[in-house]
C-alpha cells in the first residue's frame, strides 16, 4: 500500500498524511525525503529544500535565443540531478515498505506501481486560519502578507510539479480523491478516508 500526498500550503495535506499513516499502521514520509537527498548527495538540507521548493526554471534566459552562463547550466544540472536524486529515494521508500509520501512529485515518479493519490486542497480563509495557528513563522503576519505567502508558495508548487511531470498539480483528473478541509477537522476525516482505502 503507497500512498501519495499532494497538497495546497495550508490545507493540512501534511496534518492528513500523517495521522492517516498512524491509522493505518504504516511508514510515513515527508522531510526524511529531503534529509535522503542531501545525505546521498553531499548537499546540505537547507539547500535541497531550497531548491525543491523553487520554480525549477527560473534561471532560464527571457529570450530563449540567449546564450546560457555557464553558472546557469550548471545551476540547471544541479536542480535535475537533485529531482533524480528525489526520484531514486521516492521509489526505494516505496519499495521497502507500505506508506504514505507527501508531496515531492511522488504520485508521478511513482505511478508504475499505480499509489492511491490524494490532493488536499482548502479556500483562503481556511488556509490562513490553519497557518496561524500551527505555524510559529505565520503569527504576527499581517493577513495581507500571509495570504501572498500562501500564494507565492503554492504558486511554486504548481510549476514544480508541471515542470518534472508535464502534468498540470492540483488537476483533479491526477488524483483518485480530492479532499476539501475547508472548515473541517482533520482528524474527523482520516478514519472515513481510511475506510475508503481499504475497501
Amino acid at each position: 500500500m503507497v500512498i501519495t500526498i499532494g497538497r495546497e500550503f495550508g490545507s493540512g495535506g501534511r496534518e492528513l498524511g500523517r495521522l492517516l499513516a498512524e491509522n493505518l499502521g504504516i511508514d510515513y514520509y515527508d522531510k526524511e525525503i529531503i534529509t535522503e537527498i542531501a545525505k546521498n548527495t553531499e548537499l546540505s538540507e537547507n539547500y535541497v529544500r531550497q531548491v525543491v521548493e523553487k520554480n525549477p526554471h527560473d534561471l532560464f534566459p527571457i529570450t530563449v535565443a540567449h546564450t546560457f552562463s555557464y553558472i546557469d547550466v550548471q545551476t540547471i544540472q544541479q536542480k535535475q540531478m537533485i529531482f533524480d536524486e528525489q526520484e531514486k529515494v521516492i521509489k526505494k521508500m516505496a519499495g521497502t515498505s507500505d506508506c504514505v509520501i507527501v508531496g515531492r512529485c511522488a504520485d508521478y515518479i511513482l505511478r508504475d506501481i499505480k499509489p492511491y493519490r490524494i490532493f488536499v486542497y482548502a479556500d483562503m480563509d481556511s488556509k490562513v486560519e490553519r497557518c496561524l495557528s500551527r505555524s510559529d513563522d505565520a503569527k504576527g503576519l499581517p493577513r495581507k502578507k500571509l495570504v501572498k505567502k500562501i500564494k507565492s508558495i503554492d504558486k511554486n508548487r504548481a510549476r514544480y510539479y508541471n515542470y518534472y511531470t508535464g502534468e498540470t498539480w492540483g488537476n483533479k483528473l491526477n488524483y483518485d480523491i480530492c479532499v476539501n478541509t475547508t472548515n473541517v477537522n482533520i482528524a474527523d476525516l482520516v478514519p472515513h478516508i481510511a475506510k475508503m482505502i481499504k475497501g
